[in-house]
């Protein structure tokens, strides 16, 4: 068997003297550390920086975008309403057309018209006619179909020509086809 016998006595080291060690030995693995931290981060920066540039750059253009489409859009919101009154104009005349259409295709073929009056929601019809049965079967004939909410024989009178009348038909009701 044999010993292994140490007589130097270990010396104590000194606070200092570890701390010198630690700084010698470890320290420099951290300042590395540390600076590849640092290193990273500013490229992170300046990746993050970047990116900034990019999105202003793009809000710029979309700014110009906006800018050059506004005639447009204004010029497309005109034609819109255009659009929309002459829809509305063309929904009146086929409105008119109709309660036209309707009045004549009833109209006898004994009465005679001498004026007629196109109001905003009214249609205004002055004639005469030789027999007074004429009219009353007409009004009859509009009343029972109910086509005009209001109906009115205005005036009633022995002309020269006959029996002059003066009628009034307002809010034509267009039937929906089913």
């Amino acid at each position: 068997m044999k010993y292994k016998i140490n007589l130097i006595s270990q010396k104590k080291e000194k606070s200092v003297d570890k701390i010198i060690y630690f700084v010698l030995n470890y320290l420099r693995y951290i300042l590395v550390i540390t600076q590849i931290i640092v290193i990273g981060v500013f490229f992170y920066r300046f990746k993050i920086d970047q990116e900034m540039v990019d999105l202003q750059e793009g809000v710029a253009q979309k700014k110009e975008i906006i800018l050059v489409s506004q005639p447009l859009i204004k010029e497309a919101k005109k034609q819109a309403l255009r659009l929309d009154e002459a829809r509305s104009i063309v929904a009146k005349q086929t409105t008119f057309l109709a309660a036209m259409d309707y009045l004549l295709s009833l109209f006898p073929e004994n009465l005679y018209l001498t004026k007629i009056r196109l109001a905003k929601n009214s249609i205004s019809m002055v004639g005469y006619t030789q027999d007074p049965q004429s009219i009353n079967n007409f009004l009859g004939k509009l009343k029972n179909e109910g086509k005009f909410k209001k109906i009115l024989l205005k005036n009633i009178k022995k002309g020269e020509q006959g029996m002059e009348f003066t009628f009034e038909f307002s809010s034509y009701k267009i039937s929906q086809p089913i």
